[in-house]
């Protein structure tokens, strides 16, 4: 059988199982592609998927595996079903490189990046200082992704009822995200100059504008928060690959969001599900990796356990 057609009979069987399987669709897709869509899955030779894992002479990365384990979900089934006898997959896995960990903010780091917007050019820019500090304080206070945040229309931001709708998101669904009093207020202040500055004010128009009324790119954000972060005295000093991100920003929401939870004696377990919601993600499990372990959050956890072990020690 031709091995792009077992690969469509594969994720049809996966599918029917109950599985989103969307990235290993993909994968499986552009393996097929790339070995080439007439090759029987049988001549497949373990060069060529070598050569797909590899997907260039770059350092090794979590893709590799991420292919990998696609690849050996898919062969499994041909095996099975006796399409082919054996995997053309390496047999010795590398092991996989540390885990990309992400930068949680300090309060204090949070004040001298907004604070410092005002100051961190000398010269007027398109982008202006308080379009930058009401996208920045938005990005962390709504936990927004930073195309969410860009994409917003006059008409997302309800600011009487503190609601923010934010559509066709990263998995392609509509939500709604409330605001807190404070960001909310910040919010009405920048809706305000942009009124006073004259900028279009139509339902569709973008809620964030440049001096000239053009809709804000995320180049040019990004290219703005290269000059504030360093100039704001933010970097890392933990030894990690890459300095603070701009999506750093919604790490450090969900991490300050949990340990105020444990710090106000909440059930954790029961609201894990409303901050997945919130943030937009499809199950708990992708939340997980926005809660990354701070000492204070770690302090807040070990004293929630030390407080349950008593009592259930006292119960014995």
């Amino acid at each position: 059988m031709k091995l792009t057609l077992l690969i469509e009979q594969y994720v049809t069987f996966r599918q029917s199982l109950g599985t989103t399987f969307k990235t290993d669709v993909y994968i499986l897709r552009r393996f097929s592609n790339e070995v080439g869509d007439q090759l029987a899955v049988q001549d497949v030779r373990s060069e060529q998927v070598n050569a797909f894992l590899a997907g260039g002479a770059g350092p090794l990365t979590s893709s590799w595996h991420r292919k990998h384990t696609a690849l050996v979900g898919f062969y499994r089934y041909a095996i099975s079903r006796g399409f082919v006898e054996s995997s053309p997959l390496p047999a010795i896995v590398p092991k996989e490189p540390a885990r990309f960990v992400p930068y949680i903010y300090s309060r204090e780091e949070l004040r001298r990046l907004l604070e410092a917007t005002e100051t961190y050019r000398k010269q007027p820019v398109l982008l202006e200082p308080h379009t930058l500090r009401a996208i920045l304080l938005l990005l962390y206070g709504a936990a927004l992704r930073l195309s969410e945040a860009l994409s917003l229309t006059l008409a997302d931001v309800d600011r009487p009822a503190a609601i923010l709708t934010v559509r066709e998101t990263k998995f392609y669904k509509t939500r709604l995200v409330p605001m807190g009093p404070q960001l909310s207020e910040a919010m009405g202040q920048y809706a305000l100059r942009r009124l006073q500055a004259g900028h279009p004010q139509g339902n569709s128009a973008p809620f964030f504008v440049l001096r000239t009324g053009a809709r804000v790119s995320g180049h040019l954000v990004d290219q703005a928060f290269r000059r504030l972060r360093p100039y704001a005295g933010v970097s890392r000093q933990d030894g990690g690959r890459y300095q603070p991100r701009m999506h750093d920003l919604r790490h450090s929401f969900a991490v300050h969001r949990l340990t105020s939870w444990y710090q106000e004696g909440a059930n954790v377990q029961r609201l894990l599900p409303q901050l997945s919601t919130y943030l937009g993600h499809l199950n708990i499990a992708a939340t997980q990796v926005y809660l990354t372990m701070t000492p204070e959050l770690l302090r807040e956890a070990s004293v929630r356990f030390a407080q349950y072990a008593l009592k259930e020690v006292a119960h014995v």
